[in-house]
């Protein structure tokens, strides 16, 4: 049983790694908004915030920045009287880690499942159909 106990810590220390680079959707919307922009302060990032969605204080963005600055997502210039942050992570690769934890939660892995649901969709357009087709002559030819 104390092995069980071991493992089962040591298992919950894998997953909270995982999840550190993981942003939260609040955390995701500041990444967002600092990789358009550039490195910004708390006042462009929440002002951003509050033209997309409705009743963000301004005490919730700095804490969602300060948060993620402790967990590495974010750094901070002090060196101007405001504070600028410009993201840590690249946007790609944290892109593609949400992308592969979507597929592996909700199709338990299997990338085809996902683009039968999308091709099946009704709110697909023909451009996005058009891509898809692209992209996968493209993969067909690289193999």
């Amino acid at each position: 049983m104390a092995k069980k106990a071991k493992q089962s810590k040591a298992e919950q220390a894998n997953s909270t790694k995982t999840q550190q680079g993981i942003p939260t959707k609040a955390e995701l919307e500041v990444l967002k908004i600092l990789w358009k922009n550039g490195p910004s302060s708390v006042r462009f990032v929440h002002d951003t915030l509050s033209a997309n969605v409705k009743d963000v204080r301004y005490t919730s963005t700095l804490k969602t920045m300060q948060v993620m600055t402790e967990r590495a997502m974010l750094k901070r210039d002090e060196t101007h009287m405001t504070h600028v942050y410009y993201p840590v992570l690249n946007e790609e690769k944290t892109m593609g880690s949400i992308l592969d934890r979507f597929i592996d939660s909700v199709y338990d892995g299997s990338i085809s499942s996902l683009l039968v649901t999308f091709m099946n969709t009704n709110t697909s357009s023909a451009e996005e159909l058009q891509k898809v087709k692209e992209l996968l002559k493209k993969l067909e030819k690289g193999k």
